[in-house]
C-alpha cells in the first residue's frame, strides 16, 4: 500500500468494486459511470503540470490543497509523484425560540440603557455564509425593508451555478426560474435565520443574531447528506468572495461526519486551519449530536504492560446492511485485535501491517486494513468493514485486544456518526467523551455544543470534547440548542434541537463582534482566533459544570461580556 494514501482510500481501491458499492462512506468520491475517484490532495510546486495525462481535472483551491479527478488505476502512480504530499478520499458529510437573546447575553441590540454603541451592533457589514442544505431566498427574513434580497450570492454546488443579487431579485419579483434552488429539508433556512435573520415575517419577534449581515448561501449536495470536498470547496469560494468584497466573514458549519483520528490531523481539518489564517474570518462548526448514542468506547493498559487483555462489546442490530469499525492507538504499542462473531467463532488476531486481510463469518464479510502512521500523523488506524450478503450478523460482537508491549496504553474505537447506523447498534459500555463529530475537531474553529437555554443545563446529546492525544479543549463554548424557534421555508418558523442551532448563535455573536472591531473601528485586528479569545473570555459557566469541561468548555455564549468595552 501506498502509505501517501490515506487508510480508508487504500481500502476503498482494494475491495472489488462491487463490494465497495454496497457500502455508504467507502464509496463516497467514486463516479460509477466514469469509473473515477475525486480525492482531495495536498500538494507543493506545480502539480497541474506533474499530473498531466494522469488526472481527468483538477480543482486548486486554498493553501497548498485541491481536489483532483482520476481513473482508479491512476490513483497510485499519481500518489507517488513528488509533487503529492498526501491523498485522501471525500467522506460523507450529515447536517446534524422563543428567542434566546437573553440567554446569550444580547439583551443591548434592543435599546436598553447604558449600552452606547453596542446597541448599534446588528452585523451591518460584515458577512455571514451559511454552508448548508439552502436557503430560502424568499423567507420575508432574508428581504430587506424595500423587498430586495439580502444575499450577495447564492452558489449551488450541485450545478455548478452561482446566483447573484440581481438573480435572485428577479425571482422575488416572480422570475422564478432565474433561481431554481429550493430547501427542502429546511436545515439551512433555520441556521440562517438564528445567525443573521431579520424577523420581519414576525415583527421583529424571532429575530436572528446579526440581523442585518449580508448573506453568501451555498447549497452542499443533497437535502441529508454530502461530500466533505463539496465542503472543502465551498469554503474557498465564500472565503475569495468575501475578500474580492472587503467585508469580514463568519462562517457556520452545522455538519460533520465520524471518521477519523479526532485530533485535527485529517487533511479536512488542515486545510480549515488554513483557510481561516487566510482572510478576516471565522469559522465556527457544531461539535455534534452523538454524546448520547453508543458510537464511542476508550480502553487503557497500564504503561509498561506486557500481557493482559481487554474485551469490548458490541452489539449490532438486526437489518444492518454494513458498518465500519474504526480503531485508533498509538503506534509505539503493540497490541493484537482479535474480532470474536456472536457464534463464539475467533477471526484473528489481527496482523500484517499496511494489508488488508478479509474474513468470511458466515453471512458477514469482515475486510480489515491495519495501516500504518502518515506523514502528518503518528496514529496508527486499524480499519475495520463489515458487510453482509444480505445483512451483517445481528447480536453482540466482541473485540479482544492483548498486550503485547505498551507505552501508551490507550485506544479508542468509534462507528459512523449520524444516521449511518440504526439505533439498535452500539458499543456496551459506551463513553460519551471524544464524540465530537469532524470537522468541530479542527484547532482553529469555533467548536459550539449546545445547551437548554430554559433550564440552564448541558443538552446531553451535545458532542463532546476533548480532542484525541493532544486533548485540545473542545467544544470551545456552548449556546442554545434545545428547542430554538427560527425560519422555515414557506416564510414561517419552526423548532428544532441540536448543536446545529447552537452553532450560529456562536456565528452571528462572531459577525456582531467583528462589526464592533473592523467595521466600527475600535479592533482592526478581531477576527480569527482573537475572536474566540473574546468568546471565550466573555463565557459564562454552566451550573455545576466546571470549566473547562468536556461537556460546554469554557462555559455558555454571553455575547455583552466578550466586548471589550
Amino acid at each position: 500500500m501506498d502509505q501517501k494514501i490515506e487508510n480508508q482510500l487504500n481500502l476503498a481501491i482494494s475491495l472489488p468494486e462491487e463490494e465497495r458499492i454496497r457500502t455508504d462512506d467507502l464509496n463516497t468520491g467514486f463516479n460509477e459511470a466514469e469509473g473515477s475517484w475525486e480525492l482531495i490532495i495536498r500538494y507543493s510546486g506545480d502539480i497541474e503540470r506533474a499530473a498531466a495525462g494522469l488526472i481527468n481535472n483538477i480543482k486548486i483551491l486554498i493553501g497548498g490543497y485541491a481536489l483532483v479527478t482520476l481513473p482508479q488505476e491512476n490513483i497510485e502512480e499519481f500518489a507517488s509523484l513528488p509533487q503529492v504530499i498526501f491523498v485522501e478520499k471525500p467522506k460523507k458529510m450529515f447536517f446534524d425560540l422563543e428567542y434566546s437573546t437573553s440567554a446569550s447575553c444580547l439583551d443591548f441590540q434592543y435599546g436598553g440603557s447604558g449600552y452606547g454603541e453596542l446597541g448599534r451592533l446588528n452585523g451591518e457589514g460584515v458577512i455571514v455564509a451559511v454552508i448548508d442544505s439552502s436557503v430560502d431566498y424568499t423567507h420575508p427574513d432574508f428581504i430587506n425593508a424595500d423587498g430586495t434580497t439580502r444575499i450577495i450570492e447564492l452558489f449551488d454546488e450541485q450545478t455548478g451555478k452561482v446566483y447573484n443579487s440581481d438573480d435572485i431579485n428577479a425571482a422575488l419579483n416572480g422570475e422564478a426560474d432565474r433561481v431554481p434552488v429550493t430547501d427542502i429539508s429546511g436545515h439551512g433556512t433555520h441556521v440562517a435565520g438564528i445567525a443573521a435573520g431579520n424577523g420581519r415575517a414576525s415583527q421583529g419577534r424571532y429575530r436572528g443574531v446579526a440581523y442585518e449581515a449580508k448573506l453568501l448561501v451555498v447549497k452542499l449536495g443533497s437535502d441529508r447528506f454530502f461530500s466533505s470536498a463539496r465542503l472543502m470547496e465551498a469554503l474557498d469560494y465564500v472565503i475569495i468572495k468575501a475578500s474580492e468584497l472587503n467585508m469580514p466573514l463568519a462562517v457556520n458549519l452545522s455538519f460533520g461526519n465520524n471518521y477519523g483520528a479526532h485530533d485535527g490531523s485529517a487533511l479536512l481539518e488542515t486545510y480549515i486551519n488554513t483557510v481561516s489564517n487566510t482572510w478576516k474570518c471565522v469559522i465556527v462548526a457544531g461539535s455534534g449530536n452523538e454524546a448520547a448514542k453508543g458510537i464511542h468506547i476508550s480502553r487503557q493498559f497500564d504503561e509498561g504492560a506486557v500481557s493482559g487483555k481487554i474485551v469490548s462489546e458490541l452489539v449490532i442490530g438486526r437489518y444492518e446492511p454494513f458498518i465500519d469499525i474504526q480503531i485508533w492507538k498509538n503506534y509505539a504499542d503493540l497490541l493484537l485485535f482479535t474480532i470474536i462473531a456472536p457464534d463464539g467463532t475467533r477471526y484473528g488476531p489481527l496482523q500484517g501491517e499496511d494489508v488488508i486481510t478479509k474474513y468470511m463469518a458466515g453471512t458477514t464479510e469482515i475486510y480489515v486494513y491495519y495501516g500504518m502512521p502518515a506523514p502528518y500523523s503518528p496514529n496508527q488506524e486499524i480499519l475495520i468493514q463489515m458487510i453482509g450478503l444480505d445483512y451483517i450478523s445481528s447480536g453482540i460482537w466482541r473485540f479482544e485486544v492483548e498486550a503485547v508491549r505498551v507505552r501508551d496504553g490507550r485506544y479508542h474505537m468509534w462507528l459512523p456518526a449520524g444516521s449511518f447506523v440504526s439505533n439498535d447498534t452500539g458499543f456496551i459500555g459506551t463513553e460519551p467523551e471524544v464524540t465530537l463529530t469532524i470537522p468541530s475537531t479542527s484547532y482553529n474553529v469555533i467548536t459550539v455544543g449546545a445547551y437548554n437555554q430554559r433550564t440552564g443545563a448541558y443538552a446531553d446529546f451535545s458532542g463532546r470534547g476533548y480532542t484525541r492525544v493532544i486533548e485540545t479543549v473542545k467544544p470551545d463554548i456552548v449556546a442554545p440548542g434545545v428547542n430554538v424557534r427560527s425560519a422555515a421555508p414557506g416564510g414561517g418558523y419552526t423548532a428544532r434541537s441540536g448543536t446545529s442551532m447552537a452553532a450560529p448563535f456562536v456565528t452571528g455573536a462572531a459577525a456582531l463582534l467583528m462589526q464592533w472591531g473592523i467595521v466600527m473601528g475600535n479592533d482592526r485586528y478581531l477576527y480569527g482566533e482573537k475572536v474566540k479569545a473574546y468568546l471565550i473570555r466573555g463565557a459564562r459557566p454552566l451550573a455545576g459544570i466546571p470549566v473547562p469541561s468536556q461537556k460546554t468548555g469554557w462555559g455558555a455564549l454571553c455575547v455583552r461580556d466578550s466586548i471589550p468595552v
